[in-house]
């Protein structure tokens, strides 16, 4: 019987335009997806939160006026890799400052 073939390895050799080596501030991200990509959206806040009344509600509500500053649309087998990467990087950054964020769900 055959051997299966070993899977070739990858180096990727990734080039940083000049232009792009500072980034683009966001405050937050959104991630939605539709059936075949997932999609996140760096936002930046334009301004302070716009206090108002809802009319429907009556109650106070705050508007944040946001802009896209950044889409990436990824295909869902690399979301595994990406959260992977994320989950190993947030662990290296509390052992390196010795804290922990603060979230919605700690």
């Amino acid at each position: 019987m055959d051997q299966p073939a070993e899977r070739q390895q990858r180096n990727l050799q990734i080039d940083l335009p000049v232009e792009n080596e500072a980034g683009v501030p966001a405050d937050f991200a959104r991630l939605w997806h539709t059936q075949s990509t997932f999609v996140i959206d760096f936002v930046a806040m334009k301004s302070p939160p716009i206090s108002r009344r809802d009319p429907e509600t009556d109650r106070e509500v705050s508007d944040l006026p946001v802009k896209v500053v950044s889409r990436i649309r990824i295909p869902p087998e690399q979301v595994f890799e990406l959260a992977s990467a994320l989950t190993k990087q947030l662990d290296a950054w509390e052992r390196e400052t010795g804290r922990r964020q603060s979230g919605p769900s700690a």
